[in-house]
């Protein structure tokens, strides 16, 4: 089964600025292209989006341009501020630099107040993208899911992705109050949701059976046509790698027709990215 991994990050410190990593220490090194190859190809990923590294704002269209020149990059989804009244400008940019191959923007929400997405500026901007074909990835805590809900709502043309499975505390909290929550945002018909970055989630000895009932949620909340994979490396690596959740995924869905197999690892992909 080929995958199209919708979620890579790539780090390169000597060429771009990510204050955050000060804080994470485990990953706060050089993640190139060609190691992430060495162990993706193997397990059948043919290409990968690369995901925003959430770099310092002065660096986001140098990181946009110089990710899309790697190679098995087929696409980025790129950083952005809709909170700003610039952001036109800074889509025009992006969408230079990106020559058709930007395909999505991201502006993570967890790691800034609630009230950021919340005036009418961010979601009208954020209404620019239809226009451009291009999506947008909601990163948010499994508390802050009514943020994605008020947002979609407001831009019922934009395609939104659900990044993380709405970020279960899977450690911690359980299923609950996140279940319910992952099905009204679930509800939206502008919104997918991408299977990735719950590994993270939990301790280290976590097995296929400890993320089934957070996977298998999302796939029956969303439906086969509405869900996409994502390895969201190398954060997977804090308690898991890339062949673990590979595995662990194909093992979660290894029942299912091969159809749906292919949907979520990489027919919904190429379709909601517009990967063609």
């Amino acid at each position: 089964m080929r995958i199209v991994d919708t979620h890579l990050h790539l780090i390169y410190p000597d060429r771009l600025s990510y204050p955050w990593l000060g804080n994470a220490p485990a990953i706060n090194k050089p993640w190139s292209v060609d190691a992430y190859w060495a162990e993706a190809k193997p397990l059948g990923i043919e290409a990968a989006l690369h995901m925003e590294v959430d770099v310092a704002e002065a660096d986001i269209l140098a990181e946009t341009e110089f990710v899309l020149g790697l190679p098995g990059i087929i696409g980025a989804i790129a950083a952005c501020r809709p909170e700003n009244p610039d952001f036109p400008a800074q889509l025009e940019k992006l969408l230079a630099v990106g020559k058709g191959r930007v395909k999505g923007l991201r502006r993570i929400l967890h790691e800034v107040p609630d009230d950021v997405s919340a005036p009418q500026l961010f979601a009208d901007n954020l209404r620019l993208l239809a226009r451009h074909g291009l999506t947008f990835d909601l990163c948010l805590r499994a508390d802050q899911l009514h943020l994605g809900v008020a947002l979609a709502q407001k831009a019922p043309e934009v395609t939104f992705i659900l990044d993380h499975c709405g970020n279960p505390d899977i450690n911690s909290i359980g299923l609950d109050p996140w279940r319910q929550s992952l099905r009204e945002i679930a509800a939206l018909p502008n919104v997918m949701g991408k299977v990735s970055g719950i590994v993270n989630h939990c301790d280290p000895d976590w097995t296929p059976e400890t993320l089934r009932p957070y996977v298998e949620h999302v796939i029956d909340s969303f439906g086969w046509d509405r869900v996409v994979w994502g390895s969201d490396h190398p954060v997977v690596t804090l308690t898991g790698s890339l062949t673990s959740w590979v595995e662990a995924a194909r093992e979660i869905v290894a029942d299912e027709t091969q159809e749906n197999q292919e949907k979520l690892f990489y027919r919904n992909a190429e379709r909601i990215y517009r990967l063609g």
